[in-house]
């Protein structure tokens, strides 16, 4: 299963949904307690939390725990 969760739009406000289900993981009224919850998980398991706008483009991605590509500098 994918370590990746996505802040998505949802009918009833904001949802987090694990990259490659097909339901989501859990609901909230607003984005930021969705991203809240999402960075929660990630932090636990070591993943990655890619964050939506309302029109369902990708607004932000950040990773928790063992970065890929980590910054350089």
């Amino acid at each position: 299963m994918s370590k990746r969760i996505h802040v998505v739009p949802h009918e009833s406000g904001w949802a987090t949904r694990r990259e490659g289900a097909l339901r989501v993981g859990s609901t909230h009224h607003t984005q930021a307690e969705a991203t809240e919850a999402a960075r929660s998980t990630a932090l636990r398991e070591h993943g990655e939390v890619v964050i939506h706008r309302p029109d369902g483009r990708i607004r932000d991605a950040n990773s928790y725990g063992n970065d890929p590509f980590p910054p350089k500098g």
